[in-house]
């Protein structure tokens, strides 16, 4: 499904690439004075996009208007669709498995994801563990954040998940490396009296 995804993306941003590629060179070379084909729309470097009637045609015309704002909202919803599903594909849907036979195995990336962030939350001072895999099928990598408690040195909690989290989920999946971002960040409280 995901390669689906890209190659449509890949095609309509390749299509609309050219389209206005073709349309702007069209007028920029019209606009140096090269010659102009018969069926045109414009027939020379003076001539203007839109006339004035042209501009003018449909201006009384009681439909024209709002014809014209739901085209527009159309095509902004289009264009906001395709980019919220561009940037929601940036996470890792599977990882690829080396079982050692030749085939492979597939896991869920959102499975590998919640197993990485219950481990992570188990780590002593961790209020609170993200994960998002990125990269691609056959080699991973993670974005980790943690939520620290106050009392918690950093050093020691990243070395936890290193050692304990992480390194499961490499050997699990038997991956050769998992490299990872961690972004710490501690809980926010109020300043403690001393009495």
């Amino acid at each position: 499904m995901r390669a689906v995804l890209r190659t449509v993306d890949r095609v309509l941003l390749g299509l609309v690439g050219l389209i206005l590629l073709a349309l702007g060179g069209s007028v920029l070379a019209i606009g140096f004075g090269a010659p102009v084909p018969s069926w045109w729309l414009h027939q020379g470097p003076h001539d203007v996009l839109l006339s004035t009637a042209e501009r003018t045609r449909w201006r009384e015309a009681g439909w024209w208007w709002p014809v014209v704002i739901a085209v527009l909202a159309v095509v902004l919803l289009l264009a906001l669709w395709w980019l919220v599903a561009v940037l929601r594909r940036r996470r890792l849907t599977e990882v690829l498995v080396d079982t050692g036979d030749g085939e492979g195995a597939v896991l869920r990336g959102r499975a590998v994801e919640a197993v990485i962030a219950q481990e992570a939350d188990r780590v002593d001072g961790v209020e609170r563990a993200k994960v998002r895999l990125t990269g691609r099928r056959a080699s991973p990598a993670a974005r980790v954040r943690l939520l620290l408690a106050p009392h918690v040195d950093p050093g020691t909690a990243l070395g936890d998940l290193t050692a304990h989290a992480l390194t499961h989920a490499r050997t699990s999946a038997n991956l050769a490396a998992l490299p990872a971002e961690v972004q710490l960040r501690g809980v926010k409280h109020g300043a403690e009296r001393v009495s």
